[in-house]
């Protein structure tokens, strides 16, 4: 999951303090002129309190531009990192706030159900008839849902302005293709970038020298999956741990590179089945190097990955719970029989016949214990998961990093303490940041399943080392022994280190760095439009805009995406809802100074 507000990083008129201010771009003075009729009509501009972060200073021009022009009072809440911002916005100091959302699981589902559902991660919104959209296209196939999503977006958008758009996001990295084999760095719409593919252009390096990725944010939330669900562990999680499934680089399901050889759902859309891989041992940290625990990773630990995962008080600050909560039952099938008694969905086929495609032998048995599972005999272990109720996006959430596989042993072993009494100050949970970072709390106790495992970190950078147990002698087993990842804030900062070779690759490269990239011989640019949408999202609590929809649509109108576009050089695209780059319902906002005009009319009636 990607998600969080897009950090851009331009020099424009207005100077922004690091600190929080409150600015004003014009004095509140009662004005009147006359309508065609002589009857006096107010144009006194109306108070708007815009909450952002320093980051967003292009943005907040652009907004703050055409807001005035409209007849709006702009007052700028600024703040200077995401952690302030979110103060400011949880004790609700704003009218509207410059928001974003990545979608990291590929499916619509995901792009609403936490933003815009009552009770969800992330919502401060509560409207029923959202609600009954949202679980209404949960339960249908990308055929039925296209719709009811466009239903969704109508209500949210235009009937609503719950929200305004400003713009969908272009993906993009940069990489150093003299160092690095340009065939193996991946971009994909979704998911996170594997690091068991990348290698270097000279194989000889792999076992000597690190591949030196990048990130902003050298506060980690947690190395438990199911605790974070942010740009700080979302690529660190997603290659500490596998899953059951995987995205493609365009957003398809598959099994490639994931715990399972095949999946299948069964007729009614309610049941899915996984046969699981018996080459992926859990990894561990010795002496600061990744050993082979010996332990394998079996259905017990996918039994209890996921059933933590749907449980919201399995762990205190549970952040993904919401999107697992379609979950019933995760059991082991031992009866292969039983197998042949099911059909796929929109199939004639048995379930026992997807599994079995591919496979290094037919099944011959279902084990319980992971023990005794030997794939090239015919052993094998078969998972069945149930859902509350027809949900096929549930296996777009099994690909979320939160669906990661972790050690029941260890987890079990770690996270000892009493839940409803969690004391941060003497409990520690497993995935702690404390416990890899050195310094006298080191204590790393890390079980991971996925190709790679942190082996400890500072404010500086985070070692990783390859998971010497994964899939060994396939496609998928990490090419490079090493991997380290640098913290630097500044995207200047960054993109000279990359330059000068001081890094490898520059993950998520602001658009207006585009052509330094194209223009060093070195560097390799990639770029593909991205599930990430930025919009306004409006207070729902006491103020103005919580009870005026008129009020909220005179700012909606306001907002001329070409504007934005232009200023990014068209490297991004119209947006309506966070649902755009993933359903087209060819919905439409067109900014509309004359909607505009009638709408704060009738706000300023309603006083």
């Amino acid at each position: 999951m990607k998600k969080g507000n897009l950090a851009i990083a331009a020099a424009l008129s207005l100077s922004l303090v690091a600190s929080a201010c409150t600015l004003s771009t014009k004095d509140k003075t009662a004005e009147q002129t006359a309508s065609p009729s002589g009857a006096p009509v107010d144009t006194t501009p109306v108070d708007i309190e815009l909450l952002a972060q320093n980051s967003n200073e292009a943005d907040v021009n652009i907004i703050r531009d055409q807001l005035t022009k409209n007849g709006f009072n702009v007052k700028l809440n600024l703040q200077p990192d995401y952690g302030t911002f979110k103060a400011q916005q949880d004790a609700g100091n704003f009218d509207i706030a410059i928001s974003s959302w990545t979608t990291v699981t590929g499916n619509p589902d995901y792009a609403v159900r936490s933003l815009f559902k009552t009770g969800g991660d992330y919502s401060i919104m509560s409207d029923p008839e959202i609600d009954t959209l949202v679980d209404t296209a949960s339960t249908q196939t990308p055929e039925q849902y296209a719709e009811t999503y466009k239903q969704l977006e109508q209500k949210l958008v235009f009937d609503k302005a719950y929200i305004a758009p400003l713009y969908n996001s272009v993906k993009s990295q940069a990489f150093n293709q003299e160092v690095l084999n340009k065939d193996t760095v991946r971009l994909s719409k979704s998911r996170s970038l594997p690091w068991e593919a990348l290698d270097f252009k000279d194989t000889s390096k792999r076992a000597k020298d690190p591949i030196i990725l990048q990130s902003t944010m050298p506060t980690l939330t947690s190395l438990d999956p199911i605790k974070g669900n942010d740009g700080s562990i979302n690529i660190i999680n997603t290659n500490q741990y596998v899953r059951l499934l995987n995205l493609t680089d365009d957003d398809k399901l598959t099994a490639e590179g994931s715990l399972s050889y095949n999946f299948a759902i069964a007729e009614g859309n309610s049941e899915y089945y996984f046969i699981l891989r018996d080459d992926i041992n859990f990894a561990a940290i010795k002496d600061k190097l990744a050993v082979d625990t010996g332990e394998r990773v079996g259905g017990d630990d996918v039994i209890f990955s996921l059933l933590r995962a749907k449980d919201k008080n399995s762990v205190p600050n549970h952040r993904t719970y919401t999107l697992h909560e379609h979950i019933s039952k995760v059991e082991l099938v031992t009866d292969a029989a039983a197998l042949d008694s099911v059909k796929i969905s929109g199939s004639g086929d048995t379930v026992k016949a997807g599994l079995e495609k591919g496979l290094p032998a037919k099944i011959a048995a279902l084990v319980s214990d992971k023990k005794e599972s030997n794939n090239k005999e015919g052993k094998y272990q078969v998972i069945k998961l149930t859902t509350t109720k027809p949900f096929p996006q549930v296996l777009n959430y099994l690909a979320h990093q939160s669906a990661g596989i972790v050690s029941k042993k260890q987890v079990e072993a770690i996270n000892t303490y009493d839940v409803a009494k969690f004391d941060p100050n003497k409990d520690i949970p497993y995935g702690d940041q404390n416990t890899v970072t050195e310094g006298a709390k080191y204590n790393n106790t890390l079980y991971t399943s996925g190709p790679y495992i942190l082996s400890s970190k500072t404010d500086y950078e985070a070692n990783f080392y390859k998971n010497p147990a994964y899939m060994k002698g396939t496609a998928n087993e990490p090419k490079v022994n090493n991997i380290k990842v640098r913290f630097i804030k500044d995207m200047d900062s960054t993109l000279s280190a990359l330059r000068s070779g001081e890094i490898h690759l520059f993950y998520s490269v602001p658009e207006n760095k585009y052509d330094v990239v194209k223009g060093d011989t070195k560097l390799s640019l990639q770029t593909m439009p991205s599930n990430a949408v930025s919009y306004l999202l409006f207070n729902t609590k006491n103020r103005e805009v919580a009870k005026s929809a008129d009020l909220r649509k005179a700012v909606l109108y306001s907002i001329n995406q070409d504007e934005f576009l232009a200023y990014y050089k068209n490297n991004k695209i119209k947006a309506v809802s966070t649902v755009s780059p993933l359903v087209k319902t060819g919905l439409e906002v067109k900014a509309d100074p004359a909607k505009v005009k009638d709408f704060l009319a009738k706000y300023k009636a309603s006083k």
